[in-house]
């Protein structure tokens, strides 16, 4: 067997980092090719999968290797408290970009203009793969394969498209953008080939971005309240498209990751 420190250390530059027994479940249980995972307790891992994640287990009853808590605390920056982490091949740009493009859609694409935050943007993905997005779009710096960015999102960058894109090469459809001075969004019914772009707290849309929104939305707010955080804004107008038409969700059980 290949020593899995030994594995670890050859593909960790080039790999996605899952921090945490959540962020592997969903990568393993929306296909990511997960080449070397490690735990300081093999036992307890598979009982929280036993209980949360029964449909993944097998699997990662054959990925884990157990290695001690002083090597485990040299692969990560920052140990899970549930003591796993796992490298993953990240899917290819070219896929991710079909799928963005691909059309007639049956749900939106959000856009994260120019965000900031890199808890936040996982937080979105994280969202986002919940409510069947099509995908999720930054544009400026932020990476959104960024380590923080997918501890935020809990692994699910798996379950969705991923990229970071210029305005000019946002995915087609509607673009509704949410915006202060936009129409009330409880008036909308947002098509399921809408692209919903979201500015960032501090400086909301750019120039570029709102020129190409065929809509401005706004949310309901209080007056004098300034602004909603990223990831709240994102839910409120996901909530509203999947309440007004759009695909049905279930309600599933709630873990934290």
């Amino acid at each position: 067997m290949n020593d899995p420190v030994r594995v670890w250390r050859r593909l960790a530059d080039t790999s996605v980092l899952l921090d945490g027994f959540h962020a592997l479940k969903h990568a393993v249980r929306f296909g990511a090719e997960v080449p070397v995972a490690v735990t300081t307790d093999r036992g307890a891992a598979l009982a929280l999968a036993d209980e949360l994640a029964p449909d993944v287990r097998e699997t990662l009853d054959a990925l884990l290797a157990e290695v001690p808590e002083a090597t485990y605390a040299t692969l990560v920056a920052r140990p899970h408290p549930t003591a796993v982490a796992a490298l993953a091949v990240r899917p290819s740009r070219e896929a991710n970009l079909r799928a963005l493009a691909h059309v007639p859609r049956t749900a939106p694409v959000v856009v994260l203009d120019n965000p900031r935050n890199l808890g936040n943007a996982g937080a979105v993905i994280r969202l986002a793969a919940g409510f069947g997005a099509a995908g999720v779009v930054t544009t400026g710096t932020l990476d959104p394969w960024h380590p923080t960015v997918v501890r935020g999102g809990a692994g699910l960058h798996f379950a969705t498209a991923v990229e970071r894109l210029d305005v000019d090469e946002l995915p087609p459809g509607p673009v509704f953008a949410l915006d202060p001075e936009g129409d009330d969004i409880r008036a909308l019914k947002l098509p399921d080939d809408a692209v919903l772009a979201f500015g960032s707290e501090r400086s909301g849309l750019s120039a570029a971005l709102r020129a190409r929104a065929d809509h401005l939305v706004s949310l309901p707010m209080r007056p004098q309240v300034s602004s909603y955080n990223l990831a709240t804004s994102v839910a409120m107008t996901l909530f509203h498209w999947s309440a007004t038409g759009g695909a049905p969700t279930s309600a599933q059980h709630f873990s934290q990751g």
